[in-house]
């Protein structure tokens, strides 16, 4: 095979400017990465960023974590793509796992966030079709929420903003204030399949959904004959401080999307499911060329050899409680700048005041070479990696403080 030509290749210039050919569709930071390690990463240019943004709580390992980085390499070296058609070794093994540790009887695997939330969606509509009820096809979402960026995942949310300009949303969606049980059990008609809801609204700006009222979901869904469907693309796989969020309200749902996490930075996504929930995906109902090829499978095995070993969950816990106590200062601090703090596990974030916006604190916490994410109703995350040592802990905190003075001076 000829190697390529790489003098009729354009010269990349990363700490040039950003180029032109790729798509403008984020409104990105003006700064190009070229290693990580933990909680770190380093520019072209060799500065050193502290990262509690996680890739937007993807990197839940951190970077370059050596059992991942050998779990990869060794996989790479044998066998990359075989596609559906034939069996995966390393999806039946993971599948196994993730039966065995949480309320599944069945998984598929996909690519992302958004591909999960959507099987999820048929899932639950082929669900009642072959159960001879056809006609329960809507599914009740909620205010706030955002499950991808596809059309259907777009209009499960039901976000304007974020619609506009694309036609008509895909319909069968019933959309109810977040957490209003009330409202929600009006909602339900003879034609309602199922609920859907993430357990905390992350993008929604860390909005926590109360274990009461998620054990009132499973509840209202028993009663009525739905399926009940958790996203936990950003919650999942130990970043609240349980294997899944859903766990800390004593129930369990009936198909969950998962994606994030689960793959430690490789693109990955499930759709977990109970035996029932499940079956009315046969052959043919459902695919994906590339999710569960072997390269996510080894890295996903991975994830879980470290995120299931004795007692790593509970110092996740032990660590978001550091957090949550340096996050209740701040408030006390910057009170004129913090309106509310949110915490579950390690997403956690801070509502700001109405003067204040997101992306004011986002640049100065840049300038201070620390990483956070900005969200919906005016809300800044903090989403280290659970692998953050109590040390990084403080110093993120410290930065976030020094962001936070910064801003104060421009906004008086």
């Amino acid at each position: 095979m000829a190697e390529p030509n790489a003098a009729s290749a354009p010269a990349a210039s990363p700490a040039g400017g950003p180029s032109h050919a790729v798509m403008a569709t984020y409104a990105r930071q003006n700064i190009v990465f070229e290693r990580g390690a933990g909680c770190w990463l380093t520019t072209v240019n060799g500065d050193r960023y502290l990262d509690f943004g996680s890739g937007v709580a993807v990197n839940a390992l951190g970077h370059a974590h050596p059992h991942l980085v050998s779990a990869l390499t060794e996989q790479a070296g044998k066998l990359w793509h075989t596609s559906n058609l034939y069996r995966v070794a390393g999806q039946e093994r993971l599948a196994d796992r993730l039966c065995q540790s949480t309320f599944a009887d069945k998984v598929f695997f996909c690519n992302s966030g958004a591909e999960a939330c959507e099987g999820a969606i048929k899932a639950a509509r082929r669900y009642h079709f072959t159960k001879g009820n056809p006609e329960r096809w809507r599914i009740i979402t909620f205010h706030g929420a955002f499950h991808g960026r596809t059309l259907t995942a777009l209009s499960a949310a039901g976000n304007p903003q974020y619609l506009e300009g694309f036609g008509e949303p895909a319909g069968g969606f019933d959309h109810v204030a977040f957490a209003d049980h009330e409202a929600i059990e009006a909602a339900i008609t003879e034609e309602t399949a199922a609920i859907m809801i993430e357990p905390v609204q992350g993008e929604g700006g860390v909005r926590i959904l109360p274990p009461q009222c998620l054990a009132g979901l499973r509840e209202l869904c028993d009663k009525h004959g739905l399926l009940l469907i958790l996203d936990e693309v950003q919650t999942g796989v130990g970043r609240t401080g349980t294997f899944f969020a859903h766990e800390q309200a004593g129930i369990v749902p009936d198909l969950m999307a998962v994606a994030k996490g689960i793959g430690g930075g490789f693109p990955l996504g499930a759709i977990l499911a109970t035996e029932d929930a499940a079956s009315g995906m046969v052959a043919g109902t459902h695919g994906s060329t590339f999710g569960g090829n072997p390269l996510a499978m080894a890295v996903a095995n991975a994830v879980l050899d470290v995120v299931l070993a004795d007692g790593f969950l509970e110092e996740v816990a032990r660590k978001s409680g550091r957090l949550r106590q340096g996050l209740a200062e701040i408030e006390d601090e910057y009170s004129d700048l913090v309106a509310e703090v949110r915490v579950a596990g390690l997403l956690t974030g801070f509502k700001l005041r109405d003067h204040v916006k997101p992306a004011a604190v986002v640049s100065a916490s840049l300038a201070e070479n620390l990483l956070v994410v900005g969200a919906s109703d005016n809300v800044v995350r903090i989403l280290p990696p659970l692998i953050v040592s109590q040390e990084e802990i403080a110093e993120g905190l410290s930065r976030l403080k020094r962001a936070l003075a910064g801003v104060r001076r421009t906004s008086t």
